[in-house]
């Protein structure tokens, strides 16, 4: 999403300015966005009224995007993470952290940016992490751009406020044109701004919670204020190869008694095999049938 044809101006030494929008939520996606234009269009940049876009009304920030989607002097492009990715990354074995997804994300535009013609020699953007450290890292990465790194970035320079408000407009469109992938009933869209401190957030949150599944795939279940929720969810017991010779198959790591799927609402009139699943006695099934063994030396 973002300017797709190459304007003359790009090939004249060019500004860009990046910021985010959502990376506090507990719902949602997180939005990079980034604006550019020629250096020389810097001093009119800064007459276009842009300014960090959590000081504009909503109106206004939409009022301004719009000006500058139509206005040929200017480009932009966003990058938008799912809440989905967030939390996958945030949890893997080898953990990707906010700061680390957010340093990609940036990137990740300059380099797209590069590489439709655009002559960038100056980026501005507001700091993830350390300032410093965090400009090296870029400069490393691109060392023919000159880098600002700088807090609270996107109220000191107008290409940054510009930006802003890419993301920040993209990220409330995504979230007002979201579609919930689950189907149960009583789903409502009554979420809030989606900050974890929000009151309307957090009685969403309790109400569309589920003691298997989880929550809804607009969560990032990865964020800290979801644990309060999980205290009396369904615990898992993953597979293991041999049985538990002390007897202690169907309990988790802590000791504890697994809950079997019977106790919160799920019935089956099978038996024999899938008891045995679920209780954590044996393979799965999707393992048996296949003759798949754990491979130890490789």
């Amino acid at each position: 999403m973002g300017s797709k044809i190459l304007p003359q101006w790009a090939t004249k030494p060019c500004a860009m300015g990046i910021d985010e929008a959502g990376r506090g939520p507990v719902l949602g996606p997180m939005v990079y966005g980034c604006l550019y234009c020629a250096q020389s269009y810097l001093k009119t940049l800064a007459t276009l009224s842009f300014a960090d876009s959590k000081t504009l009304k909503e109106e206004k920030r939409e009022e301004l995007f719009e000006t500058l989607k139509t206005n040929d002097s200017i480009g932009w492009a966003v990058d938008v993470i799912d809440p989905r990715e967030l939390s996958a990354k945030m949890l893997k074995k080898n953990k990707i952290n906010l700061n680390e997804i957010s340093h990609d994300s940036a990137m990740g535009l300059i380099d797209r940016v590069l590489k439709i013609g655009v002559l960038l020699t100056e980026v501005y953007i507001d700091t993830v992490g350390d300032p410093g450290k965090y400009e090296m890292k870029l400069s490393k990465h691109f060392p023919s751009i000159k880098f600002v790194v700088a807090k609270k970035a996107d109220s000191l320079y107008p290409v940054v406020s510009g930006a802003s408000i890419v993301a920040k407009v993209t990220r409330d469109r995504a979230l007002r044109e979201w579609v919930l992938d689950e189907t149960a009933e009583n789903m409502q869209r009554d979420f809030g701004s989606g900050y974890p401190g929000d009151p309307q957030t957090k009685t969403w949150l309790q109400d569309h919670k589920h003691h298997i599944f989880g929550f809804p795939t607009l969560v990032r279940f990865s964020w800290g204020t979801c644990n309060s929720y999980f205290k009396d969810i369904a615990q898992v017991l993953w597979e293991s190869d041999n049985l538990d010779e002390d007897g202690g198959a169907g309990k988790n790591s802590n000791g504890k008694r697994q809950l079997k799927l019977s106790n919160v609402g799920f019935t089956s009139s099978k038996r024999g095999s899938e008891e045995i699943e679920s209780s954590g006695k044996g393979r799965c099934r999707f393992f048996q049938a296949r003759k798949l063994e754990h491979l130890t030396n490789f």
